[in-house]
């Protein structure tokens, strides 16, 4: 998928910056996979970028909503496993070549695919996937964690890891099922098939199927709807419903209080209020 956005993006003497397009239009911001010869698959730098932007788009005012999408034929490959150590990983010269200790693994998961996904989830802005192809691995969970998915009609999702005999990772065993159950969640690891961008959306893993020539026309249409919404409001429905499916109503009742307590604050909420009183339509400024 090639958006405008991309064009529009400055250029840097990052080389990485090459390989993560990110530009702002209409209040979105825009970050684009761009390693097409390898299916988006994600390096360490590149994750630090997509980390990178992700919190920038939260607290930058002139963001009000996010899309993540990619160029090519793939969304994303998962994780690159030929990039070398990964960030947080051993450096060079500290230890033997090829030697690893107890604990390299689980701080090379923490530190890295699970700081990305938490980034999306943490995200203080909506955020929209567009995926324009093969969403793999820990690429499949960067697009579930998400807070709407878009999929073009030839997108597929595979649950890859069982593939390499390894346990899925990128925070899959804690978003699918509760997306789909956790039977469903078992079907899609243990076997690790394909599933088409219809059966996702059948399963509820997709919010649409779009013929892939209308992908980046809808994810611009949902996300400029979405910048003109009451950002904050929008925030804090999004940490409501990602914290009540880990709480007690009790707790949820609280937080949902609070929530209102907080929102109503907003320049957004009173302009809100007073539209509705006024019998005009709202003009919301993120604020």
């Amino acid at each position: 998928m090639t958006s405008s956005p991309e064009k529009s993006a400055a250029k840097s003497a990052d080389p990485v910056d090459s390989l993560v397009l990110h530009a702002t239009d209409n209040h979105v911001a825009w970050i684009t996979l761009n390693r097409p010869e390898a299916l988006n698959a994600i390096t360490p730098d590149q994750r630090e970028r997509l980390i990178q932007h992700l919190s920038h788009a939260s607290c930058d005012p002139g963001v009000r909503a996010v899309v993540i999408t990619a160029t090519g034929r793939g969304f994303c490959a998962g994780a690159d496993l030929r990039g070398g150590p990964p960030t947080g990983g051993p450096q060079a010269g500290e230890r033997v070549a090829g030697e690893r200790v107890a604990g390299d693994v689980a701080r090379m998961i923490r530190l890295g695919a699970q700081r990305l996904i938490g980034a999306v989830l943490d995200c203080e802005k909506p955020v929209i996937a567009a995926v324009n192809g093969t969403a793999a691995g820990l690429g499949a969970h960067l697009a579930l964690a998400c807070d709407l998915v878009l999929a073009a009609d030839s997108a597929k999702f595979i649950e890859v890891f069982v593939r390499r005999g390894l346990v899925p990772d990128g925070g899959g065993a804690y978003l699918l099922p509760r997306l789909i159950g956790p039977q469903r969640a078992k079907e899609l690891m243990f076997f690790g098939d394909a599933l088409t961008a219809a059966d996702a959306a059948r399963l509820g893993l997709v919010n649409r199927v779009v013929p892939a020539d209308d992908l980046e026309k809808t994810a611009r249409d949902w996300a400029e709807r979405l910048a003109t919404g009451p950002t904050r409001a929008l925030a804090l429905t999004k940490q409501l419903v990602n914290a009540s499916l880990d709480t007690d109503r009790t707790t949820a009742f609280a937080a949902e209080a609070a929530a209102q307590e907080i929102n109503m604050t907003t320049t957004d909420a009173n302009e809100g209020v007073a539209a509705f009183t006024e019998r005009r339509t709202p003009h919301y400024r993120g604020r």
